[in-house]
Protein backbone atom coordinates (compact mmCIF):
# COMPACT_ATOMS: atom_id res chain seq x y z
CA UNK A 1 0.00 0.00 0.00
CA UNK A 2 1.14 3.10 -0.77
CA UNK A 3 0.49 6.57 1.90
CA UNK A 4 -3.19 7.26 1.55
CA UNK A 5 -4.69 10.35 0.95
CA UNK A 6 -6.59 11.58 4.59
CA UNK A 7 -9.03 13.44 3.10
CA UNK A 8 -10.03 10.90 0.58
CA UNK A 9 -10.06 7.86 2.24
CA UNK A 10 -12.32 9.18 5.31
CA UNK A 11 -14.70 11.51 3.82
CA UNK A 12 -15.38 9.71 0.26
CA UNK A 13 -17.07 7.30 2.87
CA UNK A 14 -18.83 9.94 5.14
CA UNK A 15 -19.11 12.64 2.88
CA UNK A 16 -18.17 15.40 4.97
CA UNK A 17 -16.72 18.56 3.56
CA UNK A 18 -13.09 18.55 2.00
CA UNK A 19 -10.98 20.87 2.32
CA UNK A 20 -9.66 20.76 -0.66
CA UNK A 21 -12.60 21.20 -2.33
CA UNK A 22 -12.71 25.48 -0.77
CA UNK A 23 -9.67 26.01 -2.70
CA UNK A 24 -10.82 28.04 -5.84
CA UNK A 25 -8.24 30.19 -8.09
CA UNK A 26 -6.79 32.88 -6.42
CA UNK A 27 -7.69 35.85 -7.37
CA UNK A 28 -4.75 38.91 -8.91
CA UNK A 29 -4.96 40.58 -5.24
CA UNK A 30 -6.54 39.07 -1.69
CA UNK A 31 -6.64 41.68 0.76
CA UNK A 32 -3.91 41.01 3.72
CA UNK A 33 -5.67 39.04 6.15
CA UNK A 34 -4.91 38.35 10.01
CA UNK A 35 -3.13 35.85 11.36
CA UNK A 36 -5.55 32.76 12.24
CA UNK A 37 -5.20 31.82 16.53
CA UNK A 38 -4.18 28.34 16.68
CA UNK A 39 -6.60 26.42 18.49
CA UNK A 40 -5.89 24.92 22.32
CA UNK A 41 -6.65 21.85 20.87
CA UNK A 42 -3.46 21.69 18.74
CA UNK A 43 -2.58 22.47 14.84
CA UNK A 44 -4.95 21.85 12.17
CA UNK A 45 -3.76 19.46 9.63
CA UNK A 46 -4.68 18.87 6.45
CA UNK A 47 -7.85 18.36 5.00
CA UNK A 48 -9.48 17.38 7.71
CA UNK A 49 -12.60 19.91 8.27
CA UNK A 50 -13.13 19.69 12.44
CA UNK A 51 -16.95 20.77 13.70
CA UNK A 52 -17.11 23.24 15.82
CA UNK A 53 -19.35 21.48 18.25
CA UNK A 54 -16.55 19.16 18.72
CA UNK A 55 -13.70 21.94 18.82
CA UNK A 56 -15.74 23.91 21.42
CA UNK A 57 -15.88 20.38 23.48
CA UNK A 58 -12.14 20.15 23.14
CA UNK A 59 -11.79 23.44 24.43
CA UNK A 60 -14.26 23.74 27.42
CA UNK A 61 -12.59 24.46 30.55
CA UNK A 62 -14.22 21.31 31.92
CA UNK A 63 -11.28 19.41 31.18
CA UNK A 64 -8.66 18.48 33.34
CA UNK A 65 -5.52 20.68 32.26
CA UNK A 66 -3.36 17.53 32.23
CA UNK A 67 -5.50 15.99 29.61
CA UNK A 68 -5.53 19.43 27.25
CA UNK A 69 -1.27 19.34 27.55
CA UNK A 70 -1.77 16.15 25.79
CA UNK A 71 -3.62 17.89 23.24
CA UNK A 72 -0.37 18.58 21.31
CA UNK A 73 0.69 14.46 21.06
CA UNK A 74 -3.01 13.31 20.59
CA UNK A 75 -4.83 15.88 18.06
CA UNK A 76 -8.45 14.96 19.63
CA UNK A 77 -10.55 16.79 17.24
CA UNK A 78 -8.80 15.62 14.00
CA UNK A 79 -8.57 11.47 15.25
CA UNK A 80 -12.16 12.15 15.78
CA UNK A 81 -13.19 13.65 12.57
CA UNK A 82 -11.05 10.97 11.04
CA UNK A 83 -13.15 8.57 12.31
CA UNK A 84 -16.18 9.90 11.79
CA UNK A 85 -18.09 10.81 15.03
CA UNK A 86 -21.26 12.96 14.99
CA UNK A 87 -23.51 13.79 17.67
CA UNK A 88 -26.32 11.16 18.50
CA UNK A 89 -24.20 7.89 18.22
CA UNK A 90 -24.45 4.98 19.82
CA UNK A 91 -20.17 4.92 20.99
CA UNK A 92 -18.52 1.97 22.79
CA UNK A 93 -15.00 3.55 24.14
CA UNK A 94 -12.73 0.28 24.98
CA UNK A 95 -10.77 0.44 27.88
CA UNK A 96 -10.80 4.08 28.61
CA UNK A 97 -8.39 4.42 31.18
CA UNK A 98 -8.80 7.78 33.42
CA UNK A 99 -11.34 8.78 31.20
CA UNK A 100 -9.08 11.23 28.32
CA UNK A 101 -11.60 10.87 25.82
CA UNK A 102 -14.06 10.14 27.64
CA UNK A 103 -14.54 13.67 28.77
CA UNK A 104 -14.50 14.63 25.48
CA UNK A 105 -17.21 11.88 23.83
CA UNK A 106 -19.89 11.71 26.26
CA UNK A 107 -20.50 15.70 26.19
CA UNK A 108 -19.87 15.87 22.36
CA UNK A 109 -22.33 13.07 21.76
CA UNK A 110 -25.02 14.86 23.51
CA UNK A 111 -28.83 14.03 24.94
CA UNK A 112 -29.71 11.92 21.80
CA UNK A 113 -26.34 9.89 21.99
CA UNK A 114 -25.36 7.06 24.01
CA UNK A 115 -21.72 6.56 25.42
CA UNK A 116 -20.36 3.05 26.81
CA UNK A 117 -17.21 2.16 28.38
CA UNK A 118 -16.31 -0.94 28.29
CA UNK A 119 -14.22 -1.48 31.52
CA UNK A 120 -11.73 -3.59 32.73
CA UNK A 121 -12.81 -5.44 36.21
CA UNK A 122 -10.05 -3.68 38.19
CA UNK A 123 -10.91 -0.54 36.90
CA UNK A 124 -14.56 -0.21 37.14
CA UNK A 125 -14.56 1.57 40.40
CA UNK A 126 -12.31 4.22 39.44
CA UNK A 127 -14.40 4.64 36.12
CA UNK A 128 -17.20 5.34 38.22
CA UNK A 129 -15.91 7.72 40.37
CA UNK A 130 -14.94 9.97 37.12
CA UNK A 131 -18.50 9.65 36.03
CA UNK A 132 -19.92 10.48 39.33
CA UNK A 133 -17.86 13.65 39.96
CA UNK A 134 -19.79 15.62 37.47
CA UNK A 135 -22.94 13.88 37.37
CA UNK A 136 -24.53 16.74 34.97
CA UNK A 137 -22.02 16.24 32.11
CA UNK A 138 -21.84 12.52 32.66
CA UNK A 139 -24.60 11.18 34.12
CA UNK A 140 -25.63 9.23 30.92
CA UNK A 141 -22.92 7.46 30.31
CA UNK A 142 -22.60 3.98 30.89
CA UNK A 143 -19.98 1.54 31.74
CA UNK A 144 -20.04 -1.96 31.20
CA UNK A 145 -17.57 -4.55 31.83
CA UNK A 146 -14.81 -5.91 29.20
CA UNK A 147 -13.53 -9.70 30.17
CA UNK A 148 -10.55 -9.98 27.95
CA UNK A 149 -10.33 -13.14 26.42
CA UNK A 150 -14.21 -13.85 27.07
CA UNK A 151 -16.84 -13.27 24.60
CA UNK A 152 -18.29 -9.55 25.61
CA UNK A 153 -21.40 -7.95 24.73
CA UNK A 154 -21.32 -4.30 24.92
CA UNK A 155 -24.70 -3.21 23.89
CA UNK A 156 -27.02 -5.68 21.99
CA UNK A 157 -25.88 -7.14 18.73
CA UNK A 158 -25.62 -4.82 15.59
CA UNK A 159 -26.76 -1.30 17.57
CA UNK A 160 -23.42 0.83 18.22
CA UNK A 161 -22.46 3.11 15.44
CA UNK A 162 -18.92 3.34 16.42
CA UNK A 163 -16.19 1.59 18.57
CA UNK A 164 -13.30 3.39 19.48
CA UNK A 165 -9.77 2.23 21.17
CA UNK A 166 -7.12 3.92 21.91
CA UNK A 167 -3.68 2.64 22.43
CA UNK A 168 -4.82 -0.45 23.95
CA UNK A 169 -4.35 -3.35 20.88
CA UNK A 170 -0.56 -4.25 22.38
CA UNK A 171 -2.38 -5.33 25.45
CA UNK A 172 -4.79 -7.74 23.99
CA UNK A 173 -2.11 -9.52 21.81
CA UNK A 174 -0.68 -10.24 25.65
CA UNK A 175 2.91 -11.56 26.93
CA UNK A 176 5.72 -13.32 25.03
CA UNK A 177 4.46 -16.51 27.07
CA UNK A 178 0.61 -15.96 25.25
CA UNK A 179 0.93 -18.15 22.44
CA UNK A 180 -0.62 -16.53 19.09
CA UNK A 181 -2.29 -13.40 19.28
CA UNK A 182 -3.63 -13.48 22.65
CA UNK A 183 -7.03 -11.97 23.36
CA UNK A 184 -6.99 -9.48 20.31
CA UNK A 185 -9.01 -11.84 18.12
CA UNK A 186 -12.08 -12.18 20.24
CA UNK A 187 -12.12 -8.47 21.01
CA UNK A 188 -12.12 -7.82 17.34
CA UNK A 189 -15.42 -10.38 16.98
CA UNK A 190 -16.88 -8.29 19.87
CA UNK A 191 -16.91 -5.33 18.20
CA UNK A 192 -17.73 -6.61 14.83
CA UNK A 193 -20.90 -8.14 16.32
CA UNK A 194 -21.67 -4.93 17.97
CA UNK A 195 -21.56 -2.37 15.24
CA UNK A 196 -24.36 -2.36 13.05
CA UNK A 197 -23.85 -2.91 9.36
CA UNK A 198 -21.86 0.39 8.14
CA UNK A 199 -20.12 0.98 12.08
CA UNK A 200 -17.00 2.39 12.20
CA UNK A 201 -14.07 0.60 14.51
CA UNK A 202 -11.26 3.54 15.02
CA UNK A 203 -8.32 2.51 16.24
CA UNK A 204 -4.67 4.39 17.60
CA UNK A 205 -2.49 2.30 18.49
CA UNK A 206 1.77 2.79 18.73
CA UNK A 207 3.14 1.88 15.79
CA UNK A 208 6.06 -0.80 15.03
CA UNK A 209 7.52 -0.16 11.76
CA UNK A 210 7.44 -2.84 9.32
CA UNK A 211 10.74 -4.25 9.24
CA UNK A 212 11.12 -4.23 12.49
CA UNK A 213 11.41 -7.78 14.75
CA UNK A 214 7.46 -8.83 15.09
CA UNK A 215 8.42 -9.98 18.73
CA UNK A 216 8.53 -6.58 19.88
CA UNK A 217 4.35 -6.12 19.57
CA UNK A 218 4.48 -8.23 23.21
CA UNK A 219 7.29 -6.26 24.60
CA UNK A 220 7.66 -2.90 24.02
CA UNK A 221 3.77 -1.72 23.57
CA UNK A 222 4.17 -0.73 19.22
CA UNK A 223 2.42 -3.05 17.23
CA UNK A 224 2.58 -2.93 13.47
CA UNK A 225 -0.02 -1.59 10.88
CA UNK A 226 -0.29 -5.15 9.30
CA UNK A 227 -1.13 -6.62 12.58
CA UNK A 228 -4.22 -4.94 13.40
CA UNK A 229 -4.88 -4.89 9.59
CA UNK A 230 -4.99 -8.82 9.65
CA UNK A 231 -6.95 -9.04 12.60
CA UNK A 232 -9.41 -6.19 11.87
CA UNK A 233 -9.77 -8.23 8.28
CA UNK A 234 -9.72 -11.30 9.75
CA UNK A 235 -12.75 -10.66 11.69
CA UNK A 236 -14.83 -9.44 8.77
CA UNK A 237 -13.99 -5.46 8.53
CA UNK A 238 -13.21 -3.84 5.50
CA UNK A 239 -10.26 -1.06 5.94
CA UNK A 240 -11.45 2.14 5.02
CA UNK A 241 -8.52 4.59 5.91
CA UNK A 242 -5.27 5.29 7.32
CA UNK A 243 -3.87 8.91 9.15
CA UNK A 244 -0.67 10.35 10.00
CA UNK A 245 -2.44 12.42 12.08
CA UNK A 246 -0.96 11.11 15.15
CA UNK A 247 2.55 10.40 13.69
CA UNK A 248 5.92 11.42 15.91
CA UNK A 249 8.83 11.23 13.04
CA UNK A 250 10.99 11.61 16.01
CA UNK A 251 10.06 8.19 18.06
CA UNK A 252 12.59 5.74 16.84
CA UNK A 253 10.55 2.87 18.26
CA UNK A 254 13.25 1.95 20.38
CA UNK A 255 13.43 2.36 23.67
CA UNK A 256 14.98 -0.10 26.78
CA UNK A 257 11.19 0.08 28.03
CA UNK A 258 9.47 0.28 24.65
CA UNK A 259 6.65 3.34 25.05
CA UNK A 260 6.63 3.58 28.74
CA UNK A 261 10.23 5.62 28.24
CA UNK A 262 8.31 8.56 26.22
CA UNK A 263 6.20 10.61 28.03
CA UNK A 264 3.84 10.78 30.13
CA UNK A 265 5.15 7.38 31.57
CA UNK A 266 8.71 8.06 32.17
CA UNK A 267 9.63 4.65 33.49
CA UNK A 268 13.27 5.34 33.64
CA UNK A 269 12.50 8.18 36.08
CA UNK A 270 14.85 11.03 35.41
CA UNK A 271 17.02 8.65 33.23
CA UNK A 272 17.00 10.28 29.95
CA UNK A 273 14.29 12.17 30.25
CA UNK A 274 15.34 15.27 28.90
CA UNK A 275 16.22 12.88 25.62
CA UNK A 276 12.62 11.12 25.65
CA UNK A 277 10.65 14.61 26.65
CA UNK A 278 11.89 16.11 23.44
CA UNK A 279 10.53 12.98 21.59
CA UNK A 280 7.46 13.54 22.94
CA UNK A 281 4.84 10.79 22.76
CA UNK A 282 5.25 7.53 20.80
CA UNK A 283 4.51 7.69 17.14
CA UNK A 284 1.31 6.18 16.33
CA UNK A 285 -0.92 4.82 13.84
CA UNK A 286 -4.93 5.83 13.23
CA UNK A 287 -6.74 3.19 11.41
CA UNK A 288 -10.53 3.49 10.20
CA UNK A 289 -12.39 -0.33 9.81
CA UNK A 290 -16.11 -0.40 8.08
CA UNK A 291 -18.05 -3.25 9.02
CA UNK A 292 -19.72 -4.43 5.28
CA UNK A 293 -23.37 -3.13 5.30
CA UNK A 294 -24.46 -5.47 2.03
CA UNK A 295 -27.66 -3.16 1.74
CA UNK A 296 -25.23 0.24 1.29
CA UNK A 297 -25.57 1.83 -1.99
CA UNK A 298 -22.80 1.50 -3.81
CA UNK A 299 -20.85 4.85 -5.68
CA UNK A 300 -22.63 6.55 -8.85
CA UNK A 301 -20.64 6.06 -11.84
CA UNK A 302 -20.12 9.51 -12.57
CA UNK A 303 -18.62 10.12 -9.29
CA UNK A 304 -15.43 11.75 -10.24
CA UNK A 305 -12.52 8.99 -9.28
CA UNK A 306 -10.92 10.76 -7.07
CA UNK A 307 -14.06 11.45 -4.66
CA UNK A 308 -13.64 7.30 -4.31
CA UNK A 309 -10.41 6.74 -4.20
CA UNK A 310 -6.50 8.25 -4.69
CA UNK A 311 -4.77 7.67 -6.85
CA UNK A 312 -2.61 4.47 -6.71
CA UNK A 313 -5.04 3.41 -3.57
CA UNK A 314 -6.72 0.38 -3.88
CA UNK A 315 -11.03 0.68 -3.90
CA UNK A 316 -11.10 -2.40 -1.00
CA UNK A 317 -9.47 -4.06 1.38
CA UNK A 318 -5.61 -3.57 1.06
CA UNK A 319 -3.19 -6.61 0.17
CA UNK A 320 -1.33 -7.33 3.13
CA UNK A 321 2.23 -7.45 2.71
CA UNK A 322 5.68 -7.07 5.17
CA UNK A 323 6.99 -4.07 2.71
CA UNK A 324 7.55 -1.56 4.57
CA UNK A 325 7.38 0.53 1.24
CA UNK A 326 3.98 -1.27 0.59
CA UNK A 327 2.84 -0.03 4.02
CA UNK A 328 3.50 3.70 3.47
CA UNK A 329 5.91 3.35 5.84
CA UNK A 330 8.26 6.50 6.10
CA UNK A 331 12.56 6.03 6.61
CA UNK A 332 13.36 6.67 10.03
CA UNK A 333 13.55 10.39 11.04
CA UNK A 334 11.47 11.70 8.10
CA UNK A 335 9.56 14.64 8.54
CA UNK A 336 5.62 14.31 8.17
Amino acid sequence: MRRFLLAVSLFALTGAPLSAKTATKAPAKAAARPAAKKPASGPARPGIMVDPGLRQVIDDSHRKPANVARDKYRHPAQTLTFFGLQPGMTVVEMIPGGGWYSEILIPYLGDQGHYVAAVEPDSMDTFKAFLAADPDRYGKAQAVAFNAGQANSFVPDGTADMIVTFRNIHNMLGSPDQPGDGNAPQAFADWFRALKPGGILGIEEHRLPENMDSAREKTSGYVKRSTVIRLAMAAGFQWAGTSDVNANPRDDHDHPDGVWDLPPTYKAGDKDKAKYAAIGESDRMTIRFVKPDPNAPTASSDTPPAEQVAPDQPAATPQLSTDPAALGERPQGTPQ
